[in-house]
């Protein structure tokens, strides 16, 4: 599952979802778009966010 369909299925806009992972909107914007990634501290986040493993989560090249 991609990082943005597992925002999507989580119900929350890349608005909310930043704020709740402490970065901005564009910064989340990134990671979907494989523009950059996130580090370890905010991969435990968004697991716990979207309820989904980090194994289970693909991270588009750019």
């Amino acid at each position: 599952m991609t990082l943005k369909a597992a925002r999507v299925n989580s119900g929350l806009s890349q608005k909310e979802a930043g704020k709740m992972l402490g970065v901005s909107d564009d910064v989340l914007s990134n990671w979907e778009r494989g523009i950059s990634f996130p580090d370890v501290i905010q991969l435990k986040r968004i697991e716990n966010l979207y309820h989904v493993s980090y194994d289970n989560l693909i991270f588009l090249p750019k």
